[in-house]
């Protein structure tokens, strides 16, 4: 079997999940980007696949913890 690979990647003022070149969904969350990517690799790792999924964290620029924007100060 092969390699799964989903990451997690913010895409203008939203997010999605990159895997096989292609980016999948548009969310408002990085939390509910990670929560698609987690069930596309369970399924793949039914399948038997090895699996890897990586998600930015705060440090990257991205906002807050969970990637959306923070309205606290509005």
């Amino acid at each position: 079997m092969g390699l799964a690979q989903y990451a997690v990647i913010s895409v203008r003022d939203r997010w999605g999940v990159l895997h096989d070149g292609n980016v999948e969904g548009d969310f408002a969350t990085k939390e509910s980007a990670f929560e698609s990517a987690i069930a596309a690799a369970s399924l793949a790792i039914r399948q038997g696949h090895e699996v890897h999924v990586s998600v930015p964290g705060r440090d990257a620029g991205n906002r807050t913890a969970l990637g959306a924007k923070d309205t606290a100060g509005l």
